[in-house]
C-alpha cells in the first residue's frame, strides 16, 4: 500500500489489463476493487486519507484502538464471497465472533430489553415487556422475512437502471406493504410503545427515520435473526486490512493520501481522474465510492450533468448526521454489553427535531459501543475502549460545531455517568471527537450527512443515483448513496451490482484512448 509522498508515475511493465480506478476506500470501494480485480481489471484505489477504510478508518491513540465507523457486522457471507473470489477463506484472515445479545436496549426509565437472535429468549423478552404482543411480534418477524426474501435476496444486488425495473417490483412492494413506514409496519403488529421502539430503531443504523423510512428496511430484523451480529477480532479495521490484502494479492494497489479533484471525461465517457496534486491518472473504468451527492456536485463538472444537477442535489432529502465521541477509560465496565442502545425521554419528538426541524435538542438517544467486551486487546490491560454516538441533524441545522462539540460531549458524558458508566468523567484517559462538520470536511459527505440520501421510498431503488452513472459512460457508483443503500450489507451489495453492469475486462472494447499520452501518468499497480 502506497502512502502520501510516494510516486505514482510508474508504468506496470507487461500488464495489458484494462485499468480501473476506484475513488475512495470505504467498504464499498474495497469490495468493488476486489470484484473488478476478479473480472480481469488492473485496479487502483485512491484514498484521500492517510489510511484506508473511509468511514471505517481506525484511530490509534494512547494505547487504545478506536474503530471510527461500522461496528455492527451482519451478512458475513458478503465478505466470504469476496475472499472466495480470490480463492481464499475469510476465516484465514479475519476472526469474526458472534455478539450476544445483539443489542441491549435501555429505556429512559431504566427498563432493559436484550435483543438477540435466540428465538425463545426473544419471546421471553417480548413477554416480559408486553405479554399481549408475543403473537404480534411473531407476525412482525414473519413480515420481515417476506420482505427480506424480496428486498434483499431478489433485489439487493440488481441494478435499477430503468423505470420499468421499478415498475416490475411495485406489485411485490405493495403486497409487502412497502408503502408503510418502518414504524407503521411495527405498529400494525404490536401495541406496546416500548416494543415498537425495539423493533424500529435499527433503521437509524442505516440513516433512516423509522417514522418516514420505507418498511422495506424492516428486513433488517430477519437479516440479523438469520445471520447474527458479529465483530471482527482486532476491530473492524481487520476487515479493511484483509480487503486491502486481497486487492494487493490480485496485483492491485491502494494509494493513500491521494485525493481526487475531478473525474475526467472524454467524448461522454469517464477516462480518468485529476488528483488534488494536479496529476492526471488514466483509466478505462472509474468507480466512485465517494458520497454520491459529493461525486456529482464536486467531482463531475456541472456541464456534464443533466439529471443530478446542483438544484436537484440540494433539494434531495439527506440522512441525519452523527456526533461521535471515542474514549478510553482507566477502568473496565464489565457489566456493559458490546452494543447498547440508550434511549432518551423522547423517541418520535427527538427524531422530528433531527430529521425535520433540523434542531440540535438538549436530550439525546445514544448508541454505546464497547468492543473490549469481545476483544480486550483493543485497550491497555485493565482498561476499556468505547465510542458513543448520538444522531444529530446534518449541517443544514447551522450548528457551529467548533463551539458546540465540547459542551455536547460533556452532556453525553454526564448522561452516561448517571446511567451506564458510573464515575465516567473521572475515568476517561483518552478522548477524540467526530462531528457533522468532520463528516463533510474529512469524509466528503454532502451536508455532513452520515448515511448519504435518506432511505425514503421516493429515494430508493430506481430513484437513487444509479450504480451505472446516468450522466457519463464508464462511470459507476458504489456505497451508501447508491442502490441499495447504507449499512454494511448495503454497501457490499452495491459492489455486487457491478458484476452485472461492468463488462468483464476481456469484453471491454479496446483500445480505449480517452486522452493524449502527454502529461498523463500510468499507475504502477503491481
Amino acid at each position: 500500500m502506497l502512502t502520501q509522498g510516494q510516486s505514482l508515475s510508474h508504468v506496470t511493465a507487461g500488464d495489458p489489463r484494462p485499468q480501473a480506478l476506484v475513488i475512495g476506500s470505504g467498504f464499498g470501494g474495497l469490495a468493488a476493487a476486489v470484484r473488478l480485480g476478479a473480472r480481469g481489471y488492473r485496479v487502483t484505489v485512491l484514498e484521500k486519507l492517510d489510511a484506508p477504510g473511509g468511514r471505517a478508518y481506525v484511530h490509534k491513540q494512547d494505547g487504545f484502538t478506536f474503530d471510527a465507523g461500522p461496528t455492527v457486522i451482519t451478512a458475513p457471507f458478503l465478505f466470504e464471497e469476496l475472499w472466495a473470489l480470490c480463492g481464499k477463506k475469510l476465516a484465514d484472515d479475519v476472526d469474526l465472533r458472534p455478539v450476544a445479545p445483539f443489542y441491549r436496549v435501555r429505556f429512559d426509565d431504566g427498563t432493559v430489553f436484550d435483543y438477540s437472535g435466540d428465538a425463545e429468549a426473544m419471546r421471553a423478552e417480548v413477554a416480559k415487556l408486553s405479554p399481549g404482543d408475543v403473537a404480534g411480534y411473531e407476525r412482525f418477524l414473519a413480515a420481515s422475512e417476506a420482505i427480506y426474501k424480496v428486498g434483499f435476496e431478489q433485489l439487493g444486488h440488481v441494478s435499477f437502471e430503468r423505470w420499468t425495473d421499478m415498475a416490475k417490483v411495485l406489485p411485490d412492494l405493495l403486497k409487502l406493504e412497502g408503502y408503510r413506514t418502518v414504524y407503521g409496519l411495527a405498529s400494525k403488529h404490536v401495541k406496546d410503545e416500548k416494543l415498537r421502539v425495539v423493533l424500529t430503531f435499527q433503521s437509524l443504523l442505516v440513516g433512516g427515520n423509522p417514522f418516514s423510512t420505507t418498511s422495506v428496511y424492516c428486513l433488517i430484523a430477519f437479516l440479523e435473526r438469520r445471520f447474527g451480529v458479529h465483530f471482527a477480532m482486532g476491530g473492524t479495521g481487520a476487515l479493511v486490512r484483509g480487503l486491502v490484502g486481497l486487492i494487493e494479492g490480485q496485483g492491485g494497489r491502494v494509494l493513500c493520501g491521494q485525493g481526487v479533484e475531478e473525474i475526467l471525461v472524454d467524448e461522454g465517457a469517464a477516462c480518468g481522474v485529476r488528483l488534488q496534486t494536479g496529476q492526471q491518472l488514466r483509466a478505462d473504468v472509474v468507480v466512485s465510492n465517494a458520497d454520491s451527492a459529493w461525486t456529482y456536485k464536486h467531482l463531475l463538472p456541472g456541464r456534464l450533468r443533466r439529471r443530478w444537477t446542483d438544484k436537484r442535489i440540494a433539494k434531495a432529502r439527506y440522512s441525519m448526521s452523527l456526533f461521535v465521541w471515542y474514549f478510553g477509560t482507566r477502568r473496565q465496565y464489565r457489566d456493559v454489553a458490546h452494543h447498547t442502545i440508550s434511549l432518551g425521554p423522547r423517541y418520535e419528538g427527538l427524531l422530528d427535531d433531527i430529521f425535520t426541524n433540523k434542531h440540535l435538542a438538549d436530550d439525546f438517544s445514544l448508541y454505546l459501543h464497547r468492543p473490549t467486551a469481545t476483544d480486550p486487546s483493543l485497550a491497555p490491560p485493565g482498561c476499556d475502549t468505547f465510542y458513543v454516538l448520538a444522531p444529530v441533524p446534518h449541517l443544514d441545522a447551522g450548528v457551529d460545531w467548533a463551539l458546540r462539540a465540547e459542551p455536547y460531549r460533556a452532556a453525553i458524558a454526564k448522561r452516561l455517568s448517571e446511567t451506564l458508566l458510573p464515575g465516567l468523567e473521572q475515568e476517561v484517559v483518552s478522548s477524540l471527537m467526530l462531528t457533522p462538520q468532520d463528516f463533510q470536511d474529512r469524509l466528503s459527505s454532502y451536508k455532513g450527512a452520515a448515511f448519504a440520501l435518506e432511505p425514503v421510498l421516493t429515494q430508493s431503488a430506481w430513484f437513487r443515483p444509479h450504480n451505472r452513472s446516468e450522466e457519463v459512460e464508464r462511470l459507476y457508483l458504489v456505497g451508501a448513496g447508491t442502490h441499495p443503500g447504507a449499512g454494511l450489507p448495503g454497501v457490499l451489495s452495491s459492489a455486487r451490482v457491478l458484476d452485472s453492469i461492468v463488462p468483464h475486462a476481456r469484453d471491454l472494447p479496446r483500445p480505449h484512448q480517452p486522452l493524449a499520452e502527454e502529461g498523463f501518468a500510468h499507475v504502477r499497480t503491481a
